[in-house]
């Protein structure tokens, strides 16, 4: 990768949401909500992308209008300053994700949380990177993808189509009587450890690769549909159990991210805005996982991803009422982190569904899209590849001794 021999920061504007006569303030403006069990329930920090974009792209006052615009549909959950927006048209080396952000954590601004940002760097290529970083409480995946196709619509003067869906009151209503059937406080929520140092990696998987991959999840049957989120996820369980080096004995397990759109009943819209995921919790020893057959392995994710049904949704959304007042904070405190030396797993988040990566403002489809510098050892995020043969790539945080050994085994089919 060639130097870059001049950056310059042109400007740095915090954005406010445009409105006209015909357009007036949406009923949400500047109106204060409470968080939800399932914004509760989720990271409470800032979630990094990167785009790199080919040329020609729509000039930065083009991309800025946009984004005024989209912002008018962005939910404001929390007090007047949370809901600000940033836009950073400036420059840092092109794929640099520790260049690329540091004018994004934190923003500059005083006394301001900024709920999303967003940092566009021009090239004399004409090329475009743009990075964003948006609040985890405020929205999950598919809340974020549906904002970043609006703001893609508007840039283009197309129709923005369905509009987000901000019916949480409704969604997240308990039910009377309410019934916690199960144990959230000791699935979702847990006690905090120290995390160890950690290094980044990401992997390509071929179409090829991901072919023989699911040969082995149907046992050689063709007429049994695999799909290649769990074909990955299963080979990758076996190889990081692998190269952390654990006894036969230890218990092992993947959180897996279970959306709650496709699993409420009746089925929530897919534009609702906010977090509506919840996970399930695939459990192995890690000699089972080691000596399994793949086909088995995966059968042991798919039991666990179908106990999240309807039901387990509901009773979460009970279980929320208990947060109300009764040291809900406190509990907050204690999200769920992957990667406890007491029960060694993988959070595994597949972004394949979601369309991230066909995003386009007008000048054509991203020439790469990945999740810079993820903060938690054992998580792993799964998207579709840029390039040309097609294929996945996977980003994952492993403890540095852990990766060195993944490195060498993440290919490896035996």
């Amino acid at each position: 990768m060639a130097a870059v021999e001049a950056v310059q920061v042109t400007c740095d504007i915090l954005l406010k949401p445009y409105y006209s006569p015909s357009s007036p303030p949406h009923v949400l403006h500047n109106a204060e909500f409470p968080l939800t069990p399932f914004d509760v329930a989720n990271y409470n920090c800032h979630v990094c992308i990167l785009y790199a974009f080919r040329p020609p792209m729509p000039d930065n006052a083009a991309l800025r209008e946009g984004l005024t615009r989209a912002s008018r549909s962005k939910r404001r959950r929390h007090p007047p300053q949370g809901g600000h927006r940033a836009v950073h048209p400036g420059g840092t080396p092109p794929f640099d994700p520790s260049a690329g952000f540091l004018t994004l954590h934190p923003h500059p601004a005083e006394g301001l949380e900024v709920l999303l940002q967003v940092q566009l760097t021009r090239f004399s290529c004409g090329g475009l990177t743009l990075g964003l970083t948006s609040h985890h409480r405020i929205g999950d995946g598919s809340s974020i993808c549906h904002f970043l196709f609006t703001w893609a619509k508007l840039v283009q003067g197309r129709d923005v189509g369905t509009l987000p869906f901000f019916g949480w009151s409704s969604v997240c209503a308990p039910r009377n009587p309410a019934r916690v059937e199960f144990d959230h406080l000791g699935t979702e929520f847990r006690r905090k450890i120290n995390l160890s140092k950690m290094c980044n990696q990401s992997f390509h998987f071929s179409k090829e690769f991901i072919g023989k991959l699911k040969d082995m999840v149907n046992g050689g049957d063709p007429s049994r549909r695999v799909s290649t989120f769990l074909s990955v996820l299963t080979h990758m369980w076996k190889k990081t159990t692998f190269a952390r080096r654990l006894p036969d004995d230890e218990m092992t397990q993947v959180r897996l991210v279970v959306n709650g759109r496709q699993r409420i009943r009746p089925f929530v819209p897919p534009e609702y805005f906010g977090n509506l995921v919840l996970w399930a919790y695939p459990k192995l020893t890690a000699g089972e996982v080691l000596r399994a057959s793949y086909s088995h392995v995966a059968q042991v994710i798919r039991e666990a991803v179908n106990k999240v049904d309807d039901s387990y949704f509901k009773s979460f959304i009970d279980f929320g009422e208990q947060l109300k007042g009764e040291g809900g904070a406190e509990i907050a405190a204690t999200m769920p982190v992957v990667g406890d030396f007491l029960n060694p797993g993988i959070e595994f988040n597949s972004w394949l569904s979601l369309q991230f990566h066909e995003l386009d403002f007008g000048g054509g489809l991203p020439a790469a899209f990945f999740p810079p510098g993820l903060p938690v050892e054992g998580l792993m995020i799964l998207v579709p590849s840029c390039g040309e043969g097609g294929g996945v790539d996977v980003y994952l945080a492993l403890e540095k001794s852990h990766a060195a050994i993944m490195s060498q085994v993440v290919h490896s089919l035996v």
